[in-house]
């Protein structure tokens, strides 16, 4: 009777421990590829199996990096790591610099958190809108509560007028479409 209590109690203490183990997360072929950060939301998770998400795309590319130093000022990260699913007009570093001098420095600093954050969620809506989708004069719901509104002309699709889709890049949680302008939401 003592042997099977303590292979019970065995069983249960190595149960507990491997129930713990929230840091690995191993597949069935017995090899790491998911972890998480403790503490950290959405964005923790590391997953190196899976099609990356809108964030990991963003980040991922040399054009746009000041576009992900601002999703991470406004502290949009794990948001937009979550399934989505999200359709994200994403400004190049050229169209950042299309702005007046000393903008986007501006908008990254805390004090202006609240405006950056307006303007971020301005290039996103929920929902997948792939380019061959998209129709003229469509108006699409944003993040922050505004519409932007679509037009095509001699092939080219635009938001706002403003700027132009110049590729579409497919996530796990969305699609991105990649625009040479940045979108400023309308005065309130």
């Amino acid at each position: 009777m003592k042997k099977i209590a303590l292979l019970l109690i065995g069983s249960y203490a190595l149960t507990l421990s491997a129930c713990n183990n929230t840091d690995n997360a191993a597949t069935a072929n017995g090899s790491t590829s998911v972890t998480e950060t403790k503490g950290a939301g959405q964005s923790g998770v590391k997953d190196d199996a899976s099609q990356k998400n809108v964030v990991q795309v963003a980040t991922g590319s040399k054009d746009h990096t000041t576009l992900v130093a601002a999703v991470k000022a406004a502290e949009l990260v794990d948001a937009l790591s979550n399934a989505g699913p999200f359709t994200v007009f994403a400004p190049t570093n050229a169209a950042f610099d299309k702005l007046p001098a000393g903008t986007v420095d501006g908008l990254l600093k805390p004090e202006k958190k609240e405006a950056l954050t307006d303007i971020l969620q301005y290039h996103v809506s929920v929902g997948v809108y792939k380019a061959e989708s998209l129709q003229d004069g469509q108006k699409i719901g944003q993040v922050n509560g505004d519409n932007i509104i679509i037009t095509k002309k001699d092939g080219k699709i635009m938001v706002n007028g403003t700027a132009t889709i110049i590729a579409s890049i497919p996530a796990s949680n969305g699609i991105i479409h990649v625009i040479d302008g940045v979108l400023l939401p309308p005065k309130k």
